[in-house]
C-alpha cells in the first residue's frame, strides 16, 4: 500500500487569500482581527503542511494496512488514528474552532479551510472524525441549553469525546422522512427513551475516545408523519450523570461496513434502545406542544451544509492530490521518443502530448473547483460577521446557491478525474503500490455523502433557483453577466470571454426550455436532466471563477516578467483558465442542445428492456 501526499506548496491556496479574494475585509471582523491578518497566510499554511507530510500521511498508510476491525463486539481503529485525533484537537485544528466565547481564537472559514484541504489530501479518511465531532458539537452549541452545552462541550472541544450524526436506518436512507428511530416520553420533559437502528454512521464507534456523542434523528410518539415530524436529539453512547460520572447507554455497534475504499473510517451499524433502555435530551420544541412539528431536520440542515461544502472540498483536495502524485511520476518515468523528435531519444513522459494535456486537464479542474469553494467560503464568513445586514443576507444567498454545486460538481467529476491521474501511470497506476488506485478508492463515496449528487441537483432545480419568486437565482445569474460585461475587451482572455458568454447564453436557454416542459406538466424532464444542469452551471460558475483569476494573474505576469521566480505560477494560472474555458465550459451548450432535443429515450425505455 502507497498512501502519498504530494502538495509541494500552497502557493495557488496563497494566491486565492493574498492576491483574489479581498479577505482583509474577512480579517478585519472583531472576531478575528487580534490574530491574523492577510499577511500571514502563507507563514501560518507553511507549518500545516510540513505535519501533513511527516504526521498525517503516515496514517493513511496506516489506515490502509491497518484497517478497522470489528470483533465481538469491539472496534479498533488503526493504530495512529487516536494519536493524531487528539494531537491535532490540542494543537487547535480540530473542534475547538467552533468556540464562540470571547477569549477564543476561532479561524474564518476561508483560513480553516486551507487547514481542512491539506488534512484532507493527507488522509481523507481520517479527517471525517474532526468534521462530525465539530459539526456535533455546533448544534449543542446552537440548539442546546446551557446545562447541555456545559455537559457535553468542553470535552468535544478538547478531543476527549467525538461526535457523530445519525441519521441513515436500514430501511430509510435519502428519504430521512421515512426513517423509523422513535423517542418516547419521560418523567423529565426533556429526556426520552430512544429506539432505532441506524447504518453507514460515519466513525460511529472508535477505541480512541471517552465517549461519543450521537445527533440522531427520531420521530417522538404522537408527532407528525414525514420530515416535518422529525426531531433531534443528544444520545451519548455513555449516559453522562449530573455527578459527570459515566454509565452504559444501551448504545451497541452491531457491525462495521466493508467498503471499497475509506478503510481505515469506521463506518458503523448502530443499534439503540435494543434492552429498552437508551435515553437521549431533546434539542428544540417538543413537537406535541408545536403542533406536532419537530425542529429536527432544520437544526440538523446547520450541520449538513457546511458537511456538503466539506464533501466537495474533501473531493477537490482528492483530486489534486491524485494529480500531483501524477505530475511528480510523469517528470520521472523515463518511456517513449517524441513523435516530433524520435531520434532525441527517450524522455520523461511529462514531454509526451498526451499526459501534458491530461496534467492540465486536472490542474484546471482543480483550480476551477477551489476558485468555486473559496469565494463560498468567503461568503460563509461575511454572511456570519459582517456588520451590514443587507451584505450578510447577499452573502447567504450565494452560500445557498453555490453549496449544491460545490458538494456535487467536484464529487461527480473526482471518480473519472482520479481515473485520469491513473492513465498517466499506465499499468502501475492500477497498483495499489501506488497512491491514485487507493485516492480513487477513497475519493468515491463523496458523491454519495451528506445526499446523494442527484438530491443536490432537486435542490438546487426545486428550490435555490425558485427560492424568493425567482429573484436571487436572478440576481446571481446577472452578477456573472455583469463580470462579462465588465472584462470581454480583455486582449488576453478575449477568446475565453467569447466562450463564455455563449455558454451563459446557453445556460439561460436551458433554463427556459425547461421551464416549457414545466409548464406543458411534463414534470419528468426536470429530475431526468437535473444532475446535467446542475454539472453546466457549476462549469458555467467555477468558468466565471478562474477567469477572474486569469484577469488578476496574467496583470501580475507581465508586470514581474519571464525572469521572476512567480512568473510561471501566474502564466500557468492564465493557461489554466484557457484549458477550462476552451475545453470543458462548452459543455454547457451541448447540454443545451440534448434539452432542445427533448430526448426522452430513459423514460420511454420499458423496464423490461433493461433485462436484455
Amino acid at each position: 500500500m502507497a498512501a502519498n501526499f504530494a502538495y509541494l506548496n500552497t502557493r495557488d491556496l496563497e494566491f486565492i487569500l493574498q492576491e483574489w479574494l479581498p479577505t482583509e475585509e474577512i480579517f478585519s471582523y472583531p472576531k478575528f482581527a487580534d490574530y491574523y491578518s492577510k499577511e500571514d497566510v502563507k507563514s501560518f499554511m507553511a507549518p500545516i503542511l510540513k505535519m501533513c507530510k511527516e504526521v498525517v500521511e503516515p496514517s493513511n498508510t496506516d489506515g490502509e494496512e491497518n484497517p478497522v476491525k470489528f470483533e465481538n463486539g469491539k472496534v479498533t481503529c488503526s493504530p495512529s488514528f487516536g494519536p493524531l485525533f487528539h494531537q491535532l484537537q490540542q494543537e487547535g485544528w480540530g473542534t475547538s474552532n467552533i468556540d464562540d466565547s470571547e477569549d477564543a481564537m476561532v479561524l474564518p472559514h476561508i483560513l480553516h479551510s486551507t487547514v481542512f484541504e491539506l488534512i484532507g489530501a493527507a488522509n481523507p479518511t481520517f479527517l471525517p472524525t474532526i468534521i462530525l465531532t465539530s459539526g456535533a458539537a455546533g448544534l449543542i452549541q446552537s440548539f442546546g441549553d446551557e446545562k447541555l452545552k456545559a455537559m457535553f462541550l468542553p470535552k468535544m472541544m478538547d478531543g476527549t469525546w467525538s461526535g457523530t450524526m445519525c441519521l441513515t436506518e436500514p430501511s430509510a436512507g435519502s428519504d430521512v422522512g421515512d426513517i423509523l428511530a422513535k423517542a418516547f416520553p419521560t418523567e423529565d420533559p426533556r429526556i426520552f427513551k430512544i429506539k432505532g437502528n441506524k447504518i453507514f454512521i460515519t466513525f460511529g464507534d472508535n477505541d480512541f475516545t471517552e465517549n461519543i456523542i450521537h445527533l440522531y434523528l427520531a420521530r417522538v410518539e404522537g408527532a407528525r408523519p414525514g420530515t416535518s415530524g422529525i426531531s433531534l436529539f443528544v444520545v451519548p453512547k455513555y449516559w453522562v450523570n449530573e455527578d459527570g460520572s459515566l454509565e452504559p447507554n444501551d448504545v451497541e455497534t452491531t457491525g462495521i461496513e466493508h467498503k471499497m475504499g475509506q478503510h481505515g473510517s469506521c463506518t458503523a451499524a448502530l443499534s439503540f434502545g435494543e434492552n429498552n433502555a437508551c435515553r437521549g435530551w431533546l434539542l428544540g420544541k417538543h413537537p406535541l406542544e408545536n403542533e406536532g412539528k419537530g425542529e429536527g431536520m432544520a437544526q440538523m440542515f446547520q450541520m449538513m451544509n457546511m458537511a456538503r461544502m466539506e464533501t466537495g472540498h474533501l473531493a477537490a483536495s482528492c483530486i489534486a492530490n491524485a494529480m500531483y502524485n501524477a505530475r511528480d511520476y510523469a517528470k520521472e518515468r523515463i518511456q517513449g521518443r517524441l513523435l516530433t523528435n524520435p531520434k532525441a531519444g527517450r524522455t520523461a513522459i511529462i514531454n509526451h502530448e498526451d499526459i501534458r494535456r491530461t496534467l492540465l486537464l486536472g490542474k484546471a479542474h482543480v483550480e476551477a473547483m477551489r476558485a468555486m469553494l473559496y469565494k463560498t467560503y468567503f461568503a460563509f464568513d461575511v454572511r456570519e460577521h459582517d456588520p451590514d445586514p443587507e451584505k450578510r443576507k447577499e452573502a447567504n444567498l450565494l452560500v445557498e446557491i453555490t453549496t449544491p454545486l460545490c458538494k456535487a460538481y467536484p464529487s461527480d467529476e473526482g471518480w473519472w478525474l482520479c481515473a485520469e491521474a491513473i492513465q498517466v501511470y499506465g499499468g502501475y497506476g492500477y497498483c495499489e503500490e501506488y497512491p491514485v488506485a487507493q485516492i480513487a478508492r477513497d475519493m468515491k463515496i463523496y458523491s454519495i455523502w451528506e445526499g446523494t449528487n442527484f438530491i443536490q441537483s432537486l435542490d438546487l432545480c426545486g428550490r435555490k433557483m425558485t427560492m424568493g419568486k425567482g429573484v436571487p437565482f436572478q440576481n446571481f445569474m446577472k452578477e456573472m453577466y455583469s463580470f462579462y460585461e465588465a472584462n470581454k475587451d480583455n486582449d488576453t482572455l478575449k477568446q475565453e470571454f467569447e466562450v463564455f458568454i455563449k455558454a451563459f447564453k446557453a445556460m439561460n436557454k436551458t433554463l427556459q426550455l425547461m421551464q416549457g416542459y414545466l409548464g406543458k406538466g411534463d414534470f419528468s424532464m426536470m429530475p431526468l436532466y437535473s444532475r446535467r444542469i446542475l454539472t453546466a452551471l457549476s462549469q458555467l460558475y467555477a468558468g466565471r471563477c478562474i477567469l477572474d483569476q486569469a484577469i488578476l494573474a496574467d496583470k501580475k505576469a507581465k508586470e514581474v516578467g519571464p525572469e521572476h521566480y512567480d512568473y510561471n505560477f501566474y502564466l500557468g494560472k492564465v493557461l489554466s483558465a484557457r484549458y477550462y474555458l476552451l475545453n470543458v465550459v462548452p459543455n454547457v451548450w451541448v447540454l443545451t442542445d440534448i434539452v432542445e432535443l427533448g430526448d426522452r429515450s430513459a423514460l420511454e425505455i420499458p423496464v423490461e428492456a433493461f433485462d436484455y
